[in-house]
């Protein structure tokens, strides 16, 4: 995993076990972290973050029972080969959440909705430059 892309923020009001599964999410999405690669053990991320490995446990289980890693017994946790393929509706849904969540913090912020949609363009650049192997 390409050290120092995924952190934690203990004063965010998200759990530590949310920020780190979001956090592989994002860079699974960007292809930082490609189908068949290794992710660190338990023990080796939670030192990184400095965190408990409960809480890295927890956020790997939800991203394995996800289908985003798989785990080979005796070998380690790997990102899975294929994406998991959610149905429409759930997917819709999923998408519905985030993107009242974005709004949500957008209004909280006053910022205008023009200038919110342009920073949601540039996350998806920045997405597809980790695609391509790019580093920002």
């Amino acid at each position: 995993m390409p050290r120092n892309q995924l952190r934690v923020d203990p004063a965010s009001a998200a759990p530590l076990w949310s920020q780190i599964e979001e956090g592989l999410r994002r860079l699974v999405a960007s292809g930082a972290l490609a189908p068949g690669a290794v992710v660190p053990s338990v023990r080796d991320l939670a030192r990184d973050l400095r965190v408990n490995p409960a809480t890295v446990s927890k956020a790997y289980q939800r991203l394995t029972d996800a289908g985003v890693l798989e785990v080979r017994r005796g070998d380690g946790t790997y990102v899975s080969a294929a994406p998991p393929a959610l149905p429409r509706a759930e997917r819709a849904r999923a998408l519905r959440e985030g993107a009242m969540r974005y709004a949500s913090l957008a209004a909280t912020f006053g910022i205008p909705r023009d200038e919110s949609v342009d920073e949601l363009r540039a996350a998806w650049t920045e997405l597809g430059r980790g695609r391509k192997g790019e580093t920002s």
